[in-house]
C-alpha cells in the first residue's frame, strides 16, 4: 500500500533525514493555517466603521492622546488606564501613530501579525519536542485554533504579545544545547526576558520559574544537577535580566495607589458572582478552582482536540505499541518544569491576591500551550501506530483484512476531519469578541462637540463613547475595574453619585449634581427610570446607591426623566442586528444587543429647566 508507506514515511522520518523541501512545505502551510484564521478575523474587524474589540474600549482607546495630547484633559479614568499599560505594549501603537495610523486600526491589524510570529516560534519548538516536519503543522494548527478560540491575541492587547514572546523563550532556551551558544541562544533569550518585562510583566515569572528549574534533571529516576555548563550560564543570566526589568516595576509607586489585597476586594460587591469583576464563588468551590475565568487553573478546553495531550504521558509505558514515543527527545522536560512554574505561580497568586495580578493568567494560558504540544505528539504518535497496523494487515485475505482497515481508517480519518473542520462548524471560532456599537449617530455628535466633554450615563452605551466619539465618561461599566485603591474608591464616590443624581426626583439635587462634576450630556432610555431597571444593570454593585434609587422611586419620578424629552439633543432607533447580520458586522454570541431607542440629553438645557 504505497500511500500508507509514504505516510508512514512522513511521520517517521525526522528532520535530518527529510528534503529540505518537506520542511519549508510544512512550516509554510503552518503560516498559512495562521493567516487563514487571522484573515476571517480582519474581514470582521473591517467590516463596520463601529467595531472595535471589547478589551480594546479599555487598554487602546486612550492611546489616541498620542495623535492628539489634547484629548480626553483631566479626565482620570483615561490617566488610569494609561498608566497601568506597559510600556513596551503601548509604544508599539506610538510608533504606528508616527505614521498617522489610528491606534484602533492597528488594533485590528496586529492580532494578525502576533499570530504569525507565534506561529512560526511554535513551528520550530514543536520540532524541538518530536523533530519530524509534521509535528510542527499539527502543532500550529491546534495552536491558532486555541488562539481565534479565546479572544487574548484578537484583544491586541498586552497579553496578546506573551504568546509570541513566551514561545520565543522557549525556543532559545532549548537551543542551548546547539553550537555558537551565546549567539544563537542566551542573548536572543536574555533579550526576550527584557521584552516580556516590558510588554506583559506578569509572564517574567513563569521565565523565572523554568530557568530555576533548568539545572535540575531527572535521571534514572532521581533528580541531579546538571553537568552542562551552558544550563548555568542561562539559568543565572536569565534571571539577573529578569530580576533587573523587574526591579523598577516593584519600586514604582503608583499614582493610583496600591493594589487592592484580596480580604479588601471580598468585601466588594464587585468581586461577588454578579459583580463585574466576578471572582470569588464561595458556594462553587469546583468552579472557583478549575474553571472560573479569572481565578480558575483552566477556564476552557478549547480546542477539544488539545484533551489528547493528557494521554501522552502514558504512552511511554508502551513502546512497542507506540514506537514513535522513542522519537521524542529529551527536551520535553522543559515542559514539565513550565507546568510546575506556572501551578506554582498560581497559588502564589492566589496566596497574595492581587498583588501577581489574575491567579488564572499564570495557569491557564500555560496549560492550554503544553497541552498544544502534548496532544500533537500524542496525536502523531497513535496516527503512525495506526498506520503500522494498517500495513501489517494489509496482506491479510480480504475476509480479515476488511474489519481491521475499517477499524482503523475510521479513527483516524474522524481525527483528521475533526482537526480541519471543527473550526468551521464551531461557534468559538474565531471568538474575537467585538463589538458594533449600535447609536453611530449619537458619537458623531459627541465627536463634534468640544474636546473636554462629559458625557454621564448608566448605559452600556456609553462604553463605546470614549473610543468612537473621543470623548470622556464620568463613568461606564466597561472601565469599572477596580483593581487599585486609589481608582476604586473614586470610581465608586463617582458611580454613587451618578446613580443617585440619575433617579433623584429633586431637580435641583440634579442640577447641583450637574455643576459639581461639569457633566455636559447625558445618554439616557426611557425604560430607564423603574425598578427593574435598577435590580439588572451593572451597577446594581452599589448596593448603597441602589437603595437610594429605589426609595427615590418609591418618592416619584426622576427629575432627568422629567426633563428629558424637553432637553433631548438627539433620538437614534439602534442599528438593527439580528442573529443573521450579527455574525457579519463582527459581533458574536455572548455579545448584548440592544432594541430601544436612546437619547442624549444636553445638562446645560437640565440646569435651566424650573421645578
Amino acid at each position: 500500500m504505497p500511500v500508507i508507506n509514504q505516510l508512514e514515511r512522513a511521520i517517521t522520518l525526522p528532520v535530518v533525514k527529510q528534503p529540505k523541501s518537506h520542511m519549508t512545505f510544512w512550516f509554510v502551510l503552518s503560516l498559512v493555517i495562521s493567516l487563514t484564521y487571522s484573515w476571517v478575523v480582519v474581514q470582521h474587524a473591517f467590516s463596520n466603521p463601529y467595531v472595535t474589540q471589547d478589551d480594546a474600549r479599555q487598554h487602546v482607546f486612550w492611546m489616541r492622546r498620542f495623535l492628539d495630547p489634547t484629548l480626553f484633559p483631566n479626565d482620570f479614568l483615561t490617566d488610569y488606564f494609561q498608566s497601568v499599560a506597559p510600556v513596551g505594549y503601548s509604544s508599539v501603537y506610538r510608533f504606528f501613530t508616527l505614521f498617522g495610523l489610528d491606534p484602533m486600526v492597528t488594533n485590528r491589524l496586529l492580532p494578525m501579525v502576533l499570530a504569525l510570529i507565534a506561529t512560526a516560534y511554535g513551528f520550530w519548538v514543536a520540532l524541538q519536542f518530536l523533530p519530524i516536519p509534521l509535528m510542527g503543522f499539527l502543532s500550529c494548527v491546534l495552536m491558532n485554533q486555541y488562539f481565534w478560540m479565546h479572544d487574548d491575541i484578537a484583544s491586541g492587547t498586552a497579553r496578546g504579545f506573551m504568546f509570541p514572546l513566551m514561545l520565543a523563550f522557549l525556543y532559545y532556551v532549548l537551543r542551548r544545547d546547539e553550537d555558537n551558544f551565546v549567539w544563537r541562544s542566551l542573548i536572543p533569550c536574555l533579550v526576550v526576558i527584557v521584552l516580556e518585562g516590558l510588554f506583559y510583566p506578569q509572564y517574567v515569572f513563569i521565565f523565572a520559574g523554568i530557568l530555576l528549574l533548568l539545572p535540575i534533571q531527572l535521571r534514572a529516576g532521581r533528580l541531579q544537577l546538571s553537568q552542562d555548563q551552558r544550563d548555568y550560564w542561562i539559568a543565572g543570566a536569565g534571571l539577573a535580566a529578569a530580576f533587573l526589568i523587574m526591579l523598577p516595576l516593584a519600586l514604582r509607586d503608583h499614582p493610583f495607589g496600591p493594589v487592592m489585597t484580596g480580604a479588601e476586594a471580598r468585601k466588594l460587591w464587585e468581586f461577588r458572582p454578579t459583580g463585574r469583576n466576578a471572582f470569588f464563588h464561595d458556594h462553587k468551590p469546583i468552579f472557583f478552582w478549575f474553571s472560573a475565568r479569572r481565578s480558575g487553573l483552566l477556564a476552557t478546553i478549547y480546542p477539544p482536540l488539545k484533551l489528547f495531550g493528557f494521554l501522552f504521558p502514558f504512552l511511554f509505558a508502551f513502546p512497542q505499541r507506540f514506537p514513535l514515543i522513542r522519537k521524542v527527545t529529551p527536551k520535553t522536560t522543559i515542559l514539565l518544569r513550565w507546568l510546575l512554574a506556572a501551578l506554582t505561580l498560581f497559588f502564589v497568586a492566589h496566596a497574595v491576591l492581587f498583588k501577581l495580578y489574575l491567579p488564572s493568567r499564570y495557569s491557564s494560558y500555560s496549560l492550554h500551550l503544553i497541552l498544544v504540544f502534548t496532544a500533537s505528539m500524542t496525536l502523531l504518535i497513535l496516527l503512525d501506530a495506526g498506520l503500522g497496523l494498517l500495513r501489517q494487515v494489509s496482506d491479510r485475505p480480504p475476509a480479515v483484512k476488511t474489519p481491521i482497515s475499517i477499524g482503523v481508517i475510521l479513527p483516524t480519518l474522524l481525527v483528521l476531519y475533526t482537526l480541519v473542520a471543527y473550526p468551521l462548524i464551531s461557534d468559538p471560532l474565531p471568538h474575537t469578541e467585538y463589538r458594533v456599537a449600535q447609536y453611530p449617530e449619537i458619537y458623531r455628535v459627541l465627536a463634534a462637540q468640544p474636546k473636554d466633554t462629559l458625557v454621564a450615563s448608566l448605559l452600556e452605551e456609553a462604553d463605546f463613547i470614549p473610543t468612537f466619539a473621543r470623548r470622556s465618561v464620568y463613568v461606564s461599566r466597561e472601565l469599572a475595574l477596580p483593581y487599585h485603591v486609589g481608582y476604586r474608591d473614586r470610581f465608586r464616590q463617582r458611580a454613587e453619585a451618578l446613580i443617585r443624581a440619575h433617579y433623584t426626583p429633586d431637580l435641583a439635587a440634579l442640577q447641583n449634581f450637574i455643576r459639581e462634576t461639569g457633566v455636559d450630556f447625558w445618554l439616557v432610555a426611557p425604560g430607564q427610570f423603574n425598578d427593574h431597571s435598577v435590580q439588572h444593570e451593572w451597577f446594581q454593585q452599589y448596593p448603597a446607591a441602589i437603595a437610594d434609587a429605589r426609595r427615590f422611586l418609591r418618592r416619584g419620578v426622576p427629575a432627568l426623566a422629567k426633563q428629558m424629552d424637553r432637553c433631548t439633543v438627539l433620538t437614534e432607533k439602534p442599528t438593527p442586528l439580528d442573529e443573521t447580520t450579527a455574525p457579519q458586522l463582527g459581533v458574536w454570541k455572548g455579545s448584548w444587543i440592544r432594541h430601544d431607542p436612546i437619547q442624549l440629553v444636553s445638562s446645560a438645557c437640565l440646569l435651566q429647566a424650573q421645578p
